[in-house]
């Protein structure tokens, strides 16, 4: 019989792929990303990961007496997390950007919408459900971070210290992401376990939505100038 991570892997599958065949992220992987580019994900990330140890609060906050077990990994995350975005706007400086700019701009409205979505979740539906935006943002890191960081950088010519986030996040998440198996594996209500697969669904979506809000190569828009 399948744990529920693997049902969790298999049932998202599909939403990964159509994360990862993102034009950007299949150029990231190659290295063929400007630095415009790179300074504008790296804006948009500063604007999600400052909210993870709020949501991660704001879901401890929402669990039951049933979930404190799930509570204590709640603090161990939230100790894992915290102070994570002052490491993209180091990044940013690092990589010839300006994080005083980026941390007081308004981020994209695809930003806004994974972000409220999470936090909808939490506060309106299954806070356990939760735990489908940290598969989706650990898989994905672990999975695709590192790699990009090395094509980017060897492109860009960019030193080590503006890949912070990028190398840190990737090597991190590998233990991370094993821990979060056998979190999930002690699910046993089938509301918590469709809730967790419900919201990754939707959160690959989101996140995909936000990177294929990233400027083009060739493009000099709005979101550009503003998360740069």
């Amino acid at each position: 019989m399948s744990s529920f991570f693997q049902i969790l892997q298999t049932s998202t599958e599909k939403s990964r792929q159509q994360l990862i065949q993102s034009a950007i992220i299949q150029d990231a992987l190659r290295g063929e990303v400007t630095r415009g580019q790179y300074l504008a994900f790296l804006g948009q990330a500063y604007h999600h990961v400052r909210h993870t140890v709020p949501l991660l609060m704001a879901c401890g906050s929402r669990l039951g007496s049933s979930h404190d077990w799930l509570k204590r990994a709640i603090t161990e995350y939230i100790e894992e997390e915290y102070g994570h975005e002052q490491w993209i706007l180091n990044d940013i400086a690092a990589a010839g950007g300006n994080p005083k700019e980026v941390a007081a701009a308004k981020p994209h409205i695809t930003t806004q919408a994974m972000v409220a979505y999470a936090y909808h979740q939490i506060d309106r539906n299954n806070p356990v459900g939760f735990f489908g935006m940290v598969h989706v943002l650990e898989g994905t890191s672990t999975a695709l971070a590192t790699l990009a960081a090395e094509k980017i950088q060897t492109n860009l010519a960019l030193p080590d210290s503006a890949f912070s986030y990028l190398t840190s996040h990737g090597s991190l998440d590998l233990e991370h992401v094993k821990f979060f198996e056998t979190l999930m594996n002690q699910l046993t209500a089938q509301d918590d376990k469709q809730a967790v697969i419900d919201t990754a669904d939707a959160i690959y979506h989101l996140y995909g939505e936000m990177f294929r809000a990233l400027p083009q190569s060739n493009s000099h828009d709005l979101f550009a100038e503003v998360a740069v």
